[in-house]
């Protein structure tokens, strides 16, 4: 039976239902069977999963430390650590219970022909859906990543849009010059939608003995410190996407309903929940709640009503002009 506040949270995203508007987000939750072994919780308390990201070939990762703590967040350099796309494809799929939720591909890739190998299989799978990660470094370009190039974002959304015919979410990285150009490019190239945004490169050092605390020298920051460039970014996003239906996975440091409402008014369609997982597991539970109170005090009738609803201040408005 339907509940008021299921009616209230219940999302389509690329054709896709979801529950609620929430979305466990690549790399937090391994690949979505880690959190079937938390007590209490239910891949029911989120629309969707966002498995970790996966290779054609096995990787195990960079060396340690992979994780530090910083003030306000996290960084992480784990370095695409993965079983190869056979076993995720062949033995962790079929172990998922695609009746609770629904389950998202994140595909990643260090040349243009990897990234199109890796989603042809999963277009070959009962996986819901296709998460580009643009993040990784083309090792024919030098390293330089995907997504911090316009032409490069492209290309890979290009031959991905060939290769499957199940919704592509590209993830479009904060760290290059004009994130709603890259955009642009990508909806011409075929994205049915976008994830925005993934983590900024940060550093940690440790003084005794004056060297980097992450084994990468540098790692992806994540949560709450990163929560206002995160919501710019979906509101630029926003801007060049919304008149032709495509929608946002909004994310970066949330951590409470009120953090999942600013990027739902920013233009985000659902949102995306990562470091908060780690310390508070049944937060989506929390967020959920608090999401359904919000809409049923401002007279909404669903999530999808309150999307891209941000009032902007006009002209002049009396501010910092610093």
């Amino acid at each position: 039976m339907t509940t008021t506040t299921d009616a209230l949270l219940a999302v389509d995203f690329c054709g896709l239902k979801l529950d609620n508007p929430l979305v466990l987000l690549s790399g937090c939750v391994g690949f979505g069977e880690e959190y079937t072994r938390v007590k209490g919780f239910s891949n029911r308390d989120a629309g969707a999963v966002c498995l970790k990201g996966t290779t054609l070939e096995p990787r195990l990762g960079n060396m340690p430390h992979r994780v530090c703590e910083t003030p306000d967040g996290m960084l992480n350099a784990i370095g695409l650590q993965n079983p190869g796309m056979e076993r995720v494809i062949g033995e962790i799929l079929p172990k998922l219970d695609f009746s609770e939720t629904r389950f998202i591909a994140n595909v990643s890739g260090s040349t243009v022909e990897e990234y199109e190998e890796v989603t042809r299989r999963f277009d070959d799978s009962p996986i819901d859906a296709i998460e580009i990660n643009i993040s990784c470094p083309n090792v024919k370009e030098g390293g330089v990543a995907f997504g911090n190039d316009p032409a490069m974002s492209a290309r890979v959304v290009e031959v991905c849009r060939r290769a499957t015919d199940k919704p592509i979410i590209t993830k479009l990285s904060p760290n290059q010059t004009d994130i709603a150009a890259n955009a642009k490019g990508c909806i011409e190239a075929g994205t049915d939608a976008f994830s925005v945004i993934n983590t900024l490169m940060g550093m940690a050092i440790d003084i005794e003995s004056r060297s980097p605390v992450i084994g990468n020298n540098q790692g992806g920051l994540s949560g709450p410190a990163i929560k206002p460039v995160a919501l710019l970014k979906v509101h630029q996003v926003y801007q060049v996407c919304s008149d032709q239906g495509i929608p946002i996975i909004g994310q970066g440091g949330v951590n409470s309903a009120g953090d999942a409402i600013e990027f739902l008014i920013a233009g985000a369609s659902a949102v995306g929940v990562g470091t908060a997982l780690f310390y508070d597991p049944l937060i989506c539970i929390k967020i959920n709640e608090g999401i359904a109170d919000y809409l049923r005090r401002h007279g909404f009738s669903s999530v999808s009503e309150l999307t891209g609803t941000l009032n902007l201040n006009p002209p002049g408005h009396p501010g910092c002009t610093r």
